[in-house]
């Protein structure tokens, strides 16, 4: 399994933070964000590594990161001009992902379980990984039968079915390329992450997996503060 660090985007919501850098290279308390993510991945034993960034920052990434050699794996870069969707990753990956299966991390997601026995297990559709939540407006919301079998995905929905948010990981067959490749931008103009594991939902697999430890997504000030926190105490 290939990994890809998503670490584009503008990061509006940290302003004037993100003015003159990227948030992923914000500090976590003693360590700069995009190294969690990156941990992530190699705890679970993933050697191969596509790192994409936006244009004016490749050059700060490059410096942290280098070839991966420093890590033991190999980091590669590519460019996201624009930031059109989560979903975008999978096509400027393509050449990346090759004919294999990819996991898709987003840069500004800390976790705190370890993800190994899933990605070594994994074979085909999707899985998701999701997580109970006080503000699921904000998040992609997962509505489960009694079995927690996955009924439903809504993305930011004004009234959810649920408090359950998908987190910011993903593991993807190689048919992932294809049906990205299908999508139309949403209205907010961008590809969703969303609508393609409504794809694989459509194909029933798509499994989720609850997770019950720690888990930021730094995209506010406030989650940036708590995840210092905890790094802190650790």
């Amino acid at each position: 399994m290939k990994g890809i660090i998503l670490a584009g985007g503008s990061g509006t919501r940290l302003y004037p933070l993100t003015k003159i850098t990227s948030k992923q290279l914000l500090p976590v308390y003693d360590k700069p964000m995009i190294f969690f993510p990156l941990d992530t991945f190699i705890t679970a034993g993933i050697k191969e590594i596509l790192v994409i960034v936006a244009p004016e920052h490749a050059g700060h990434f490059l410096n942290l990161l280098g070839d991966g050699s420093e890590f033991g794996v190999k980091i590669s870069f590519a460019i996201q001009r624009e930031p059109n969707g989560i979903a975008q990753a999978f096509l400027l990956g393509e050449n990346f992902i090759g004919k294999d299966s990819v996991a898709l991390i987003l840069g500004d997601n800390i976790f705190e379980d370890n993800f190994s026995n899933y990605i070594k297990n994994f074979e085909s559709g999707a899985q998701i990984f999701v997580r109970e939540v006080h503000d699921p407006k904000r998040f992609g919301v997962i509505e489960f039968d009694k079995n927690k079998k996955v009924l439903s995905l809504e993305e930011k929905p004004k009234n959810p079915k649920s408090n359950f948010a998908q987190t910011g990981l993903y593991l993807c067959d190689n048919s992932v390329i294809e049906k990205t490749k299908k999508l139309s931008p949403s209205p907010r103009g961008e590809l969703e992450i969303t609508d393609v594991m409504k794809k694989y939902l459509a194909e029933k697999t798509l499994t989720a997996e609850i997770i019950t430890k720690k888990w930021f997504d730094c995209g506010t000030h406030e989650s940036l503060f708590f995840a210092s926190e905890w790094q802190k105490n650790r």
